[in-house]
C-alpha cells in the first residue's frame, strides 16, 4: 500500500504561484505513476496531470496545460505540482494519487489517494 500526504496549498493572488507536495510512504515509489486531481466545491474531481515511474513522460489537462508542471524526485518519495498564472477557476481541493499503471486519461481512478490540500485563488 501506499500512504500519501499533500502540502503546500493555500490563498494566493490571481497570477501568482504555488507549488504542492504530495510525499508517499513506503520504499516502492518508483513503482508508480502519479497523479494530481482537484475538486472545486459543487463540481466533480477532475484529472489534472500525471507522470510516469521515472518522470519520462508526463501529461495534462488541457485546463492546465502551459501553466502547471508536474515533477517528481524518488529520492524523496515526493510527487510535486507547481502552479503558475493561476487563476480563480483553479480553486479547488488538490488530491494527488498514486498507481502501479502510467495513463493518459482524464477517467483513468488510480488505486491510492491523498487527502487533498486546499487551493485558493482570489481575483
Amino acid at each position: 500500500q501506499v500512504q500519501l500526504v499533500e502540502s503546500g496549498g493555500g490563498l494566493v493572488q490571481a497570477g501568482g504561484s504555488l507549488r504542492l507536495s504530495c510525499a508517499a510512504s513506503g520504499r516502492t515509489f518508483s513503482l508508480y505513476a502519479m497523479y494530481w486531481f482537484r475538486q472545486a466545491p459543487g463540481k466533480e474531481r477532475e484529472f489534472v496531470a500525471a507522470i510516469s515511474w521515472r518522470g519520462a513522460r508526463r501529461y495534462y489537462a488541457d485546463s492546465v496545460k502551459g501553466r502547471f508542471t508536474i515533477s517528481r524526485d524518488n529520492a524523496k518519495n515526493t510527487v510535486y505540482l507547481q502552479m503558475s498564472s493561476l487563476k480563480p477557476e483553479d480553486t479547488a481541493v488538490y488530491v494527488c494519487a498514486a498507481d502501479r499503471d502510467y495513463r493518459e486519461s482524464y477517467g483513468f481512478e488510480p488505486d491510492y489517494w491523498g487527502q487533498g490540500t486546499q487551493v485558493t485563488v482570489s481575483s
